[in-house]
């Protein structure tokens, strides 16, 4: 593979198109709207046809306004169709973006035939051109990198001056309204970040990434903490980690930036889902495995208060006749009894267990729950 620049620098440029990408991505997520990033990312070329028709320039930077009005205008669509209540927010984005990316296809097609469009180009993206530049203001060359360097200032800032605005609007829109807040104007103003920042980030690296960047960083970030603060810090740090290494790994097999970034993006958010000490699901297996035992533990314990002082205990109460009355395997019985035991809820008295004040407590604990 032939690059125009250093691996540094197209790194750089990934990083940079990651953490401006992951900011607004986690409030995307949190409000379940994950998709409206991959719809941006797709109705910008219907955008991008209209503003050509309009300057005849395709080196404009006008095409990144079109492009960015397209963006909006879905999010418009998304919220009008949403608002009749006759289709869910999931089918509203599916209706508006094919539609818009349909149209701005044919609209290129039909009129701009003598256009080469480049379908690894739209659909997948050229990382390894965001070096490049795109156009000129006045001679100066504008690079992708001082683009996105800048779109990643302001979407920090942003964040900075409404974070409390935020916040509160996407966990509790009612309270933020009652309280004097707008959500409806700081959901507009976070779909109009998203939109400029997916613009600035599809020209630097494709649509693909697009997506990946704004989605994956923040949903393995929500698996690993719940501090909001501490979610927007760890997303960065996951989708400059992906950037960093696929680039890398891109490099070094020779083959396409994007997919492989993409892939270690993937690959990222598997190690997570599957690791993620509270919510990974090794942490579930290992917590439903400590819950089995310790229901087991007071299931013994009901079993033998509820026999306590009656005629029945010495039977219901005997270490070897348990199997019986509790249907467990002899073994299972054993190594139940040993952690009870351990744990305080039982002792032994020759053949029979009697309960501690501990077990006792838990198994009227239980039973006063159960209203039994």
């Amino acid at each position: 593979m032939l690059y125009t620049q250093s691996a540094f620098e197209i790194t750089l440029v990934l990083v940079v198109v990651a953490a401006a990408c992951a900011l607004p991505g986690v409030f995307l997520v949190l409000r379940r709207m994950a998709l409206v990033s991959d719809a941006i990312g797709h109705v910008l070329l219907f955008g991008i046809v209209l503003a050509y028709f309009a300057t005849r320039d395709a080196d404009s930077p006008w095409l990144l306004v079109g492009a960015a009005a397209a963006g909006m205008l879905t999010v418009v669509l998304v919220e009008l169709l949403q608002r009749t209540q006759l289709v869910k927010a999931d089918a509203a984005v599916g209706l508006a973006f094919p539609a818009l990316f349909a149209a701005g296809v044919l609209l290129a097609s039909v009129y701009l035939r003598n256009t080469h469009l480049d379908i690894d180009a739209v659909l997948l993206g050229q990382p390894e051109l965001a070096t490049e530049p795109r156009w000129w203001i006045d001679g100066v060359p504008v690079k992708p990198l001082w683009v996105m360097a800048a779109v990643l200032t302001l979407n920090a800032a942003l964040l900075l001056l409404f974070y409390k605005e935020l916040k509160l609007t996407t966990f509790d829109p009612g309270l933020a309204a009652a309280l004097g807040f707008r959500p409806g104007l700081v959901h507009y103003g976070l779909m109009v970040t998203v939109s400029v920042t997916a613009v600035a980030a599809f020209d630097a690296v494709g649509p693909v990434l697009v997506v990946g960047f704004f989605v994956v960083p923040a949903a393995a970030a929500l698996l690993l903490t719940e501090r909001l603060a501490v979610v927007l810090g760890v997303a960065v740090l996951v989708g400059a980690a992906g950037a960093a290494a696929g680039t890398h790994l891109a490099i070094r097999f020779d083959t396409n930036i994007a997919g492989m970034v993409a892939t270690v993006l993937g690959l990222i958010f598997a190690g997570v889902f599957v690791a993620s000490p509270g919510r990974g699901l090794l942490a579930q297996a290992a917590r439903r495995w400590r819950q089995a035992r310790a229901f087991h533990e007071t299931m013994l314990a009901v079993h033998l208060f509820q026999h306590e002082n009656t005629p029945a205990e010495p039977d219901e109460a005997r270490t070897d006749g348990l199997y019986r009355h509790l249907r467990w395997p002899a073994g299972q019985i054993a190594a139940v009894v040993c952690r009870a035991e351990r744990h305080g809820l039982v002792r032994r008295d020759g053949d029979w267990l009697r309960l501690t004040d501990a077990g006792r407590a838990r198994a009227r604990t239980i039973l006063v729950e159960r209203g039994a």
